[in-house]
């Protein structure tokens, strides 16, 4: 795991000293090497942070020069099939110098071009320049683990995997974008391509960037996309759990591999228990993880995590927090690129500090819930599509009612939904409607419904509800809510966290091969991954419990966190919102939990704002 930046200009030759201050912007992704390459004429410069966990020695350093030294990699990732690609391309005449999986990766890209990213198994955000062409390739993993943020302008393209190395240049501009904003206030987090500073990117999942630094041409296209299920045959559920099984078993074997210790993120919950019980399996002894809340009930799992941990055998830490954990607030504000309204960041820090302490690399259970069908609003989309048979939705009443109807009153959200116009899968899980967003925003706001037409677009063509909301939460809400938690929560403690349940083979499995009602009926989810965990989990297990490290935001809001997020909450509107409508939508916002979650949202928002020094203007 590692971190890259890129700078390419047709325009004036690039400052060693200002990549190589980019490139430490993002020591925390890197603590144990740093590399920089420019260009003969300067025009082109990559930098890199290297955290190392294959080969440790300095072949693996980058930037990389492939062997005839046309080519320079800058990558952040691992290719956990790089063992088997390395014989692949031995038997094709290939020699290597090193063990690591960069020199595998440059060396199939050089073969192979760009098909080879159908080869890789692996979380990847990396760039590629050829030297003689004078053009920058770059790729994305399929499910978004590795973020790439870039920057086309002025006839020349920057790139990083943080978006605050970027700004660690003094000419990058800071002001804020209302289409992305929309889609924050709309979500809590802003997704695929668009970036709440305007005139930024991010690399979507799945996608390749080429860049031509001699016309300035860019283009963006996907390589992959989430597969469709095929009507035919249903195979039963013991078949499809078996082959589950096999999948993971292989999935977590790979991912298991380092040369650095490895520990697993156990919560307590379905997804990482699987992982846990499968990594105990194939390597025996294995060391967990876990974070609880004494006095907090249900949201305290750590005894479920340690009764599991007992009877697998695994070495077992525990890490118990406490409500102060609140001062950590700001430095996860200062460290997450966009603000993103998941509370849950929170206890992914701290359970990546405790782990950091005694491993470099851990395994999580993220993916289960979008790929198998975990989440509330997989099982609330057939519903709500069902209830607007009667078609009352194509009337446009969805605006009156939301004028009409208070925000207290308790059904107010059920019925905007069976009235909404937008797909059920797109508005289940909607934070603010578009006129609370709209009035927030003012008169920088942007017209029509943009967050809305963004996931709509994005589900056209799938006709089961159940998969809609599905393939709507993996291409979004776990892309960038979700992964980026994980991420960047993880790397400001220089942890790399690995997903075996995003292994390419599961998620083509999880969308070709399983019908949504195996996965969602009624009021059952996840109905495979329970199938499984019926033959591989103790007969205790609850699998029906909802858990992940999460914290308990409402006790906390209305304790010792009161103050803190109050005042920022209302102060959202100073920069970037209308600080009346602001205060009117938390005077407003309903329950305690959903006034928490609202205030948590424009919390994160302001503190961003203030450390980026973002303004809608851009004159700070």
């Amino acid at each position: 795991m590692c971190g890259i930046v890129g700078y390419l200009s047709a325009v004036k030759p690039i400052d060693a000293g200002l990549l190589a201050r980019m490139r430490d912007t993002l020591a925390h992704r890197g603590p144990d090497g740093t590399g920089s390459w420019l260009s003969e004429d300067q025009r082109v410069g990559l930098g890199h942070r290297r955290l190392a966990i294959v080969d440790l020695s300095e072949g693996g350093h980058q930037p990389m020069a492939s062997q005839d030294g046309r080519l320079l990699i800058t990558y952040n990732g691992e290719i956990y099939n790089h063992h088997e690609l390395r014989e692949d391309l031995r038997g094709l005449g290939w020699t290597f110098q090193s063990g690591s999986d960069t020199e595998v990766l440059l060396a199939a890209y050089r073969h192979w071009g760009e098909a080879a990213l159908a080869r890789f198994d692996g979380m990847f955000a990396f760039a590629i320049y050829d030297r003689e062409a004078q053009t920058l390739f770059a790729a994305r993993d399929r499910a978004g683990e590795k973020p790439f943020f870039y920057r086309h302008a002025e006839r020349g393209l920057a790139f990083a995997s943080e978006l605050k190395a970027l700004l660690a240049h003094p000419d990058m501009p800071r002001r804020a974008d209302p289409e992305a904003l929309d889609h924050y206030l709309a979500y809590g987090y802003v997704p695929r391509h668009l970036c709440l500073l305007a005139g930024y990117a991010k690399l979507p999942a799945g996608h390749v960037l080429r860049y031509d630094l001699r016309s300035d041409r860019l283009e963006v296209q996907p390589y992959w996309t989430l597969p469709r299920r095929q009507e035919g045959p249903r195979r039963s559920m013991d078949e499809l759990a078996e082959e589950l099984d096999r999948l993971l078993e292989r999935a977590v074997r790979r991912q298991l591999l380092a040369d650095v210790p490895v520990g697993i993120l156990l919560s307590g919950g379905l997804d990482s228990s699987l992982v846990a019980a499968t990594a105990a399996r194939v390597s025996g002894k294995v060391t967990t993880f876990t974070i609880g809340f004494p006095g907090h009930g249900a949201l305290d799992e750590s005894p479920i995590a340690k009764r599991l941990a007992t009877e697998l055998g695994t070495d077992h830490v525990e890490l118990m927090a406490e409500a102060d954990s609140v001062d950590l607030i700001p430095r996860l504000a200062a460290q997450f690129d966009e603000p993103i309204a998941d509370s849950s960041m929170i206890p992914t820090f701290l359970v990546s500090r405790l782990v950091r302490g005694r491993a470099t690399v851990a395994l999580g259970g993220d993916g289960g819930d979008e790929l198998f069908g975990g989440y509330f609003q997989h099982g609330w989309a057939p519903r709500i599509a069902a209830g607007r048979k009667f078609g009352l939705h194509h009337l446009g009443l969805s605006g009156l009612a939301a004028r009409m109807l208070p925000y207290r009153f308790p059904a107010r959200k059920m019925a905007l939904r069976l009235l909404d116009r937008d797909d059920a899968a797109v508005t289940v899980s909607r934070i603010a409607e578009p006129r609370q967003r709209r009035i927030m925003i003012g008169p920088a706001a942007v017209g029509g419904r943009p967050a809305e037409a963004l996931r709509t677009a994005l589900i056209a063509g799938r006709r089961d509800p159940r998969d809609r909301a599905m393939a709507l939460d993996f291409l979004t809400y776990m892309c960038d809510d979700i992964l980026v938690k994980v991420d960047r929560s993880s790397m400001l403690t220089s942890l790399e966290v690995r997903a075996p349940l995003l292994d390419p083979a599961i998620i083509e499995f999880a969308f070709g091969q399983v019908a949504p009602e195996q996965k969602v009926a009624g009021s059952g989810r996840k109905l495979l991954l329970r199938h499984l965990a019926g033959k591989r989990l103790p007969g205790w297990f609850d699998s029906h419990r909802k858990q992940g490290f999460s914290i308990p935001l409402g006790a906390w809001l209305r304790g010792p966190w009161a103050s803190l997020l109050q005042d920022l909450a209302e102060s959202a509107g100073g920069g970037l919102l209308e600080p009346a409508a602001v205060r009117r939508f938390i005077k407003t916002g309903g329950g305690a939990d959903r006034l928490a979650h609202q205030m948590y949202q424009l919390a994160m928002l302001e503190m961003w704002r203030r450390e980026y020094g973002v303004t809608m203007d851009g004159r700070g």
